[in-house]
Formats: C-alpha cells, sequence, structure tokens
C-alpha cells in the first residue's frame, strides 16, 4: 500500500481562518505564508483536529465573531474523505466505497508525530534515541550491550587507576643493586662465621703438630750419635718420623685461612642491608603488580571492544529508516552527528524518516513555523522530500516566493472568497394550542 496523503482540504471558522481551501503538492514541500495572526497556525491545527482526533481539538475551536460551526473537509489520496461539521463538530470518515468509518480507521495509519512533529523535535536526545531503537526493535538487546560496555569501562577505569598507582609507587621507591636477593639473618652469618673459626682452629692444631714433629725430629736426630747402641730402634722410630713429617708438610701446604671480615660487617649492618632488600622487593612487587594491571586493562580493553562491534552490527544489520542513523552512547546521531550538531535540514530529514518508519502508510507531516529556517535549507528539505515522495505542509511568515499560498485575513490571497456557510435554519414546528384542564 502507497503512502497517504493530502490531497485537498478545506477549512471554515476554525480559530483565526475564515474560509480556506488548499490543494497541497503531493510530493514535497507546501508552504503557506502570511503575516503574524493571519490564520497560518490555525489552519495546520484544522488539519491535526480533523485527522487526530478531539484531543487535538483547540481550545477555542469557533472564530471569533462567527455565528456559523466549524467546518473541516479532508480529501486524502486513498480516497477516504475525513469531514468535522454541525454543532459538535462530529466526525464523520467516507471511504472510497462509500462506508462510514471512524477515528480508529485514521488511527491506523495517521501517525501522532506527522500532525505533531514539535514534539518529537523538542524531545530529548536519549527520547529520540529510544523511539528510533523501539521503531527497528533492538531496543533491549542494544541496552544490554550499553549496559554491559558501561560495566566494562568503569571495571577498566579502575583497574588502569590502579596500575597507575603502582607504578608510580614503584618508580617512587629506591633500589640497590648491590643488596641480595632475600632478606638476611644474623643467625645465619655467626653460623657462617663459627664453622670459618672453627676451620681455621683445625688449620692451626694441624700447624702446632707440624711444629711439635719437627722438633721431635730435630730432638731424635741428636740421639742417634748419642745412642748408637738404640740405633735400630732410633732409625724406625726415625723413618716413622719422617713419613708424618711428609705427610704433615703436604696437608698443611694447601692450607689457606678465610677472612671473617665480610661477615662481621654484615653483621654489624645487617639491619640497613635488609633495608634495602625489602626497598627493592617492594619495588618489584610494585611493578609486577602494575604490570598485571596493565594486563587485566588490556583484557577489558578487548571485551569493551567486542561490545562495541557488537552494537554496531546490531545496528548496521538494523532496518534503519534513514541510512546515517544510529545511536552511540544511547544518543541519536546521524552521520555521526548528534542532534545539536546537525544542520536544519538534517533535523527535519531525520525527523521525517523517523516519522515515516513509525507508520509507514503516513505520507505527510504538518510543519509550523518555517521562518526558522533559512531558504536554502528550506529547500534542500523540499528536495529530499520530493525525493523520498513525502509530502509536507508548513507554515511560515512570509510573503515571499518560497510561499506556494498566502493567508490574508483567514482567508487564501488571490483566491475568490468564499464566505463561510451559514447556520442551517430548522424549520419552526407549528405551535399547538395548550388546553389546560376544566375548560370543556
Amino acid at each position: 500500500m502507497s503512502s497517504i496523503k493530502i490531497n485537498k482540504l478545506e477549512i471554515e471558522n476554525v480559530k483565526r481562518v475564515k474560509a480556506v481551501k488548499i490543494e497541497p503538492t503531493a510530493n514535497g514541500l507546501t508552504v503557506i505564508g502570511g503575516g503574524n495572526g493571519q490564520g497560518k497556525t490555525s489552519t495546520l491545527d484544522a488539519i491535526a483536529w480533523a485527522l487526530g482526533g478531539n484531543k487535538y481539538k483547540p481550545s477555542q475551536a469557533n472564530r471569533e465573531g462567527s455565528m456559523s460551526n466549524p467546518y473541516l473537509s479532508i480529501t486524502l489520496s486513498n480516497g477516504l474523505v475525513v469531514e468535522r461539521k454541525g454543532k459538535n463538530s462530529d466526525l464523520k470518515v467516507i471511504d472510497p466505497n462509500g462506508q462510514k468509518a471512524g477515528q480508529q480507521l485514521l488511527n491506523s495509519f495517521v501517525e501522532e508525530l506527522a500532525i505533531d512533529l514539535p514534539r518529537f523535535i523538542n524531545s530529548t536526545s536519549k527520547e529520540k534515541a529510544n523511539i528510533l531503537l523501539q521503531i527497528i526493535g533492538v531496543g533491549e538487546q542494544l541496552a544490554t550491550y550499553e549496559r554491559e560496555e558501561q560495566e566494562l569501562y568503569n571495571n577498566r577505569r579502575t583497574i588502569g587507576q590502579i596500575a597507575d598507582q603502582k607504578a608510580k609507587y614503584a618508580k617512587e621507591q629506591p633500589y640497590y643493586p648491590d643488596a641480595p636477593k632475600e632478606p638476611i639473618s644474623a643467625s645465619d652469618l655467626i653460623n657462617q662465621q663459627q664453622e670459618i673459626l672453627a676451620r681455621n682452629g683445625e688449620n692451626q692444631r694441624k700447624r702446632q703438630n707440624l711444629q711439635q714433629i719437627e722438633q721431635q725430629y730435630a730432638s731424635q736426630g741428636q740421639e742417634v750419635e748419642r745412642l748408637k747402641q738404640l740405633l735400630q730402634q732410633a732409625e724406625a722410630s726415625y723413618a716413622q718420623l719422617g713419613n708424618d713429617l711428609e705427610i704433615a708438610r703436604k696437608d698443611a701446604l694447601d692450607l689457606h685461612d678465610e677472612s671473617t671480615e665480610e661477615l662481621q660487617a654484615n653483621i654489624q649492618q645487617i639491619d640497613e642491608i635488609n633495608r634495602k632488600v625489602r626497598a627493592n622487593l617492594d619495588k618489584d612487587k610494585a611493578e609486577t603488580d602494575a604490570n598485571d594491571y596493565r594486563a587485566q586493562y588490556e583484557q577489558l580493553s578487548t571485551k569493551i571492544d567486542t561490545v562495541r562491534k557488537q552494537k554496531s552490527e546490531l545496528l548496521d544489520n538494523a532496518n534503519l529508516p534513514l541510512p546515517g542513523l544510529s545511536v552511540e552512547d544511547g544518543e541519536l546521531t546521524y552521520n555521526g552527528q548528534q542532534w545539536d550538531n546537525m544542520s536544519g535540514a538534517e533535523q527535519l530529514q531525520v525527523s521525517t524518516a523517523i516519522v515515516r518508519k513509525l507508520k509507514p502508510n503516513c505520507g505527510f507531516i504538518l510543519l509550523d513555523k518555517l521562518e526558522q529556517m533559512d531558504l536554502q535549507t528550506m529547500n534542500e528539505f523540499g528536495q529530499w522530500l520530493e525525493q523520498e515522495g513525502l509530502q509536507a505542509i508548513a507554515t511560515r511568515v512570509s510573503t515571499g516566493d518560497e510561499c506556494e499560498i498566502i493567508i490574508e485575513d483567514g482567508y487564501v490571497a488571490g483566491q475568490a472568497q468564499v464566505e463561510p456557510q451559514a447556520p442551517v435554519q430548522q424549520p419552526q414546528a407549528p405551535q399547538v394550542p395548550q388546553w389546560k384542564p376544566g375548560e370543556f
């Protein structure tokens, strides 16, 4: 079914309108111009009332000073004729087959935002985004992705802050490259010292043993001469002592005493050494922690990129009403720009496209106060409407060439003025004499 548009409208005695007949352009922009207070906005209000129902009825619908009732008649491109007339301005909708219908039929294709576009334009960017997401059916899924992204982002920010703190702490800590890797124990140093002293004592004993044997050897040599008679015994003893001497000399040849000065110094400086060791350990741990948190930060960044890609794919695959439309961080964007950075023509294009998507059969929109838009922007918007096969009826405080219709004092300028309908005089019923009881 093709989109439905307004072919013709007739309005009488509504607000400031006296009698207006208009046949708007089917595709593109129809601008109703004129000065302030001449009936331009009244024309749009009348259309909204006719198509949108009594909730759009002006608080003072009757034209001031008129003795006639409001009259509205709109012929739509699908053949429907919508009328409001009579004292109560009752609605009558006649379809092409002559069958009567009502507001429910109009509601099936007339989009409320099409007759009240400012309600969409003046909504917040997030409200616009929610409307778009509901239209394309991805609102809940996108909200899930955005919650997940926000949670990951908050976690990543916390991890990054901790990593920075750890790195800063590590950088501020002193480092002592000459200190051992682990804290040292005084008892261990003392045990090492005692072991060295024990080995040195054993060396001293061996040296004393060597001296003693040497003395014995010398003494025994003197005894050899003096005790010739004991030569055999002395020679045996001497030979044995010679063997012992040789062994002792070999044992003493490679002996080296170890110094305990370094251990003694370490014992005296153990607190300072351990302070440096702990400082080095703290610095190493801080650097390790910083690296670990950086790794977590990168993992969270990867997850955020994944969620953002899922969001992008979700919107890329959605049936968007206008190329370039998207939702970023919960706000409506068009070609990467948020609402307040869009041009006036772009804002109108986005609004119209979304309204059309709400009810594709509604092929028209109403726009009031188009004087806020420059001529170039208005022309661009009009060209886009023609390209999309859409109809817009707009008002503008102007009497320039850009206005297809000029309204003056409630009439279309240059159009034969048809006086508003006179109230229908109902024939009076003949008076019947009233008889009182008892007159016969």
